[in-house]
């Protein structure tokens, strides 16, 4: 009997682990928010714009010790060609490295001179690439020291939680463990009139978190009418193809 007790205790055990195993998976949930950007600047009949690209993230109060990388392995590529960055937005773990890859038939001087990663990778021809490593956190605003319609941003989180707004607002973070975490919004052509509340506390619990409205107002975008690398105007292009 003692022997028939043991298998007994034993094969429970094993099943209570089995059982535990799922629902240990199934506690990171999927945290939801809209987005939507006002625009007061409309006039009487005030607008709303296209919340596309508002990038938002939550930082845990507690470090969880889960890698930033979490679903977001790379590479990372920005790619210039037809005198554009591809894509234009580009969320990366902190600590990543980005290429930037020239596919124009021309030179083209990627740089970088605002509060997130600054660099100048000065010129490089067509068919080749550098690389730059984003170890800091933060929002880097990239431009060809060439061409002045060339724009994009680097978002580096130290954080595997975010999401992107899609062009009705959605946005969704996927696989959030449960707890308190700092909430967190950036858009490029937009602000919170409120800063507090775009970076408010918030509680995700055991089943899907919904943040509600995260409502903006629309504001200039700083990647247009730039100046160049040495803080000076574009020079006149004179029509010239390259």
């Amino acid at each position: 009997m003692r022997t028939e007790q043991r298998r007994t205790i034993v094969g429970c055990v094993l099943l209570n682990l089995a059982l535990a195993g799922p629902r240990v998976q199934a506690q990171d949930v999927d945290v939801t928010a809209h987005v939507v950007v006002q625009d007061k600047a409309a006039g009487k009949h005030k607008g709303n714009r296209i919340p596309a690209d508002v990038v938002v993230w939550l930082t845990p109060l507690k470090p969880d010790g889960r890698p930033a990388a979490t679903g977001h392995a790379g590479p990372f590529r920005l790619v210039q060609k037809d005198k554009m960055f591809t894509p234009h937005l580009l969320v990366v773990p902190r600590g990543s490295s980005v290429e930037f890859p020239n596919q124009d038939p021309f030179f083209h001087n990627v740089f970088s001179l605002f509060n997130g990663k600054r660099f100048d990778l000065g010129l490089y021809e067509s068919g080749t690439s550098r690389a730059v490593r984003f170890d800091r956190e933060g929002v880097s605003y990239i431009f060809c020291n060439i061409h002045p319609q060339m724009g994009a941003v680097v978002l580096a989180l130290s954080t595997p939680y975010y999401g992107v707004s899609t062009a009705a607002g959605a946005v969704v973070i996927h696989s959030v463990a449960p707890g308190s975490y700092r909430l967190h919004v950036w858009s490029e052509a937009a602000q919170s009139e409120d800063p507090k509340d775009a970076e408010r506390v918030v509680q995700v619990g055991a089943g899907s978190t919904n943040l509600g409205e995260i409502a903006l107002q629309a504001a200039a975008d700083p990647t247009e009418h730039h100046k160049n690398k040495f803080g000076e105007d574009y020079g006149p292009s004179h029509d010239n193809p390259y």
